[in-house]
């Protein structure tokens, strides 16, 4: 990871800032406001899609907006605000400038909301040279590197069944109250990356205080970046958060760093695209979800993975399934797109062994290549003794199996007391891959 830091570099960012301000003011007015909706009549020519509006409400109040959609001669703009006091004939300020930030290595530590600005009481942040655009295009797929070395996650089920490689996207697929939030907690303090940034999407607000102290910690906060957009905050903030999210570790990335990207959760995002959807009047499909979600999420997820230097950017993102129900069209969607998907079950969190990670269900689309080839023979015969032990789970805990009548499933029940208690993991505790493999091994071997 290169650092670029000095008299040159606040140079070159006081010229970047001069370039960007604009020529002229263009500006129309607030014609109507319709729940959640804005519309603006006045120069809509100069106005684009995703493009940016400023609506004056007094003379030191602006209410950032984006533009959604456009009907006859007026353009539609959802707020980043509240729309508390916008009255009709409201100017509104067009902004001629790209939506993005100018990031620097002094963001790290640092924590921000959706739009770039800081909120832990830390003093601004330092700019950096090159605006990094919220909504970017993923790299190109012929120029893109492969996935790289194995990445030691710190978590043993993981590392062991389900390993993983710098610039893979994984999955967290669980319902409510199972225990995504822990996990991301320990990959965020655990992963062996350079940088972390994590993006909290619609997340409760009482909970970001007890994420940055408990969970992330000083140190792990000091090499990281939290993105926050709690639940009670705009649609188009929740979903800005994600963007800003990839932003900066595609930034990171461009250092030539390895960096971990994490957002919690891919389904709040979703839920804050239907909603602006639904507000520009489009159709609702499966569930009421609208097409754009289902568009905006392979590009969303895309930007993850190995770029074309030699940085990376390995993704981690939780679905929040919908009933437990694990087919629901946004887990649907997203399973397809990802490199592999971790599913945690209630039923394991019920019989209180955390991580609840369900290892026969989840899959690293990196294995067995993955893998260390000594231990593969070991991690599938560890699976299939777990797959004997679950298809005789059942008869097993009525009593109905009698012991001898079948030398697998003997095996089987023989081993599963050390699997259970590989497979469980403290919050606080960390193992390698390489003693994650080496525990395994001895379970496995053992007489």
């Amino acid at each position: 990871m290169t650092v670029g830091s000095g008299r040159f570099g606040r140079l070159e960012a006081l010229a970047a800032a001069v370039e960007g301000i604009e020529d002229a003011m263009i500006y129309g007015r607030v014609a109507a406001v319709r729940g959640l909706l804005v519309e603006i009549a006045g120069p809509v020519a100069a106005m684009r899609l995703g493009g940016r509006v400023d609506v004056e409400v007094g003379a030191e109040v602006v209410i950032p907006c984006e533009i959604i959609g456009f009907s006859g001669e007026r353009a539609l703009a959802m707020p980043f605000g509240s729309l508390d006091g916008v009255r009709r004939g409201c100017k509104a300020v067009v902004r001629g400038s790209a939506a993005g930030v100018r990031p620097s290595e002094g963001w790290l530590g640092r924590v921000v909301d959706a739009l770039g600005r800081p909120i832990d009481g830390r003093g601004p942040l330092p700019p950096g040279p090159r605006l990094y655009p919220f909504k970017a295009d993923p790299p190109a797929a012929h120029a893109r590197k492969r996935v790289g070395a194995p990445l030691d996650l710190g978590v043993r089920a993981l590392n062991t069944f389900l390993t993983c490689c710098e610039g893979q996207r994984m999955g967290i697929f669980a319902g409510s109250g199972v225990g995504k939030s822990v996990l991301l907690s320990m990959l965020a303090r655990n992963t062996a990356a350079d940088v972390s940034v994590i993006g909290l999407v619609g997340e409760r607000g009482r909970e970001v205080q007890e994420f940055l102290q408990d969970d992330l910690g000083e140190a792990g906060l000091a090499r990281s970046v939290v993105v926050v957009a709690t639940s009670d905050e705009p649609a188009l903030m929740r979903r800005q958060a994600a963007y800003l999210t990839l932003a900066l570790a595609e930034f990171f990335r461009d250092r030539d760093a390895s960096v971990l990207c994490m957002i919690d959760s891919v389904t709040r995002f979703a839920m804050a695209q239907r909603e602006i959807g639904l507000a520009g009047g489009e159709p609702p499909t499966a569930k009421g979800y609208t097409p754009t979600v289902f568009s905006e999420l392979p590009r969303l997820l895309e930007r993850a993975g190995p770029g074309t230097g030699e940085g990376t950017v390995t993704g981690l993102f939780t679905v929040l399934v919908d009933g437990d129900d694990h087919n629901e069209p946004v887990a649907d969607a997203v399973r397809g797109i990802l490199d592999g998907h971790i599913v945690m079950e209630r039923a394991i969190a019920e019989r209180g062994r955390y991580p609840a990670i369900n290892i026969l269900k989840s899959v690293s689309r990196t294995m067995p290549r993955s893998c260390a080839p000594a231990y593969w023979p070991v991690v599938r015969q560890a699976r299939g003794v777990l797959a004997t032990y679950a298809d005789m789970e059942e008869l097993i805990r009525l009593g109905a199996y009698r012991p001898g009548a079948s030398a697998e499933v003997d095996e089987a029940i023989r081993l599963m007391p050390a699997l259970e208690s590989f497979l469980a993991q403290g919050k606080e505790e960390s193992t390698s891959i390489g003693d994650g493999y080496a525990r395994l091994a001895e379970i496995m071997t053992a007489a």
